[in-house]
């Protein structure tokens, strides 16, 4: 088994967000890997079908059984990219969405959240850094609030319109974690999607709990494995 990672949102270095939960899953023998996200800057420039792409390529590069952890508008992502491939086995959605064909990023949205800033000229968004560790590090350690600025990117506008061609999630098993401590994302917008999963968890944690409870994740993942 292996596990991709999909990230969020106006991030970028995706191993850095996921790394306390896919330390965990090395220790017990399951190797993870987190996509470079092109609209987020990484991996070249483009948008959100840059992202699809990147993402099902890398879907695409193994046999080997493997269950997609998407978070926030990783989620969006995974709908279309994880479409038709064999491999995959399960979806993890953590903080996310489950869109339906033809809906996207602006959807789920209630106008603009206080905590991002929109550039109209340069056409990109991003997290205001000062609202960073309220908004979705304030359950993490200081360590981890400390670096968070770092990693987030000013992520190209245009994934905020695209809509998906595919809904991976009506074809495949699927699981959501409800944050119930999310600041971000309101709990209740969760478990109106979760509502769509065939299974729900629920975790007394903020946006990132695979930072700031790697170990409920870890178990999460592998109680998810597929049985070959």
């Amino acid at each position: 088994m292996r596990v991709v990672f999909v990230h969020g949102a106006c991030v970028k270095d995706g191993s850095w967000w996921w790394r306390r939960t896919a330390d965990l899953l090395q220790e017990n023998g399951v190797c993870s890997v987190s996509p470079l996200l092109p609209s987020c800057g990484e991996g070249g420039s483009g948008g959100f079908a840059e992202d699809v792409a990147a993402v099902r390529g890398v879907l695409q590069d193994s046999d080997e059984p493997t269950v997609v952890v998407a978070h926030s508008y990783g989620g969006i992502v995974t709908a279309q990219a994880a479409a038709g491939i064999g491999p995959v086995r399960h979806l993890l959605l953590i903080s996310s969405y489950l869109p339906e064909v033809g809906q996207g990023l602006a959807d789920f949205g209630e106008g603009l959240s206080p905590f991002l800033d929109v550039d109209v000229d340069a056409g990109t968004f991003g997290v205001r850094p000062e609202l960073l560790v309220d908004t979705f590090l304030h359950d993490c350690d200081p360590e981890v609030r400390a670096e968070g600025e770092r990693h987030l990117a000013r992520q190209n506008v245009e994934v905020t319109s695209a809509t998906v061609t595919a809904a991976a999630w009506k074809a495949l098993p699927t699981t959501y974690l409800v944050c119930a401590q999310d600041r971000g994302t309101p709990p209740r917008r969760q478990r109106e999607h979760a509502a769509r999963a065939d299974t729900v968890v629920e975790i007394d944690a903020g946006h990132h709990p695979f930072l700031s409870r790697p170990a409920e994740v870890r178990d999460l993942v592998l109680r998810l494995a597929p049985r070959s």
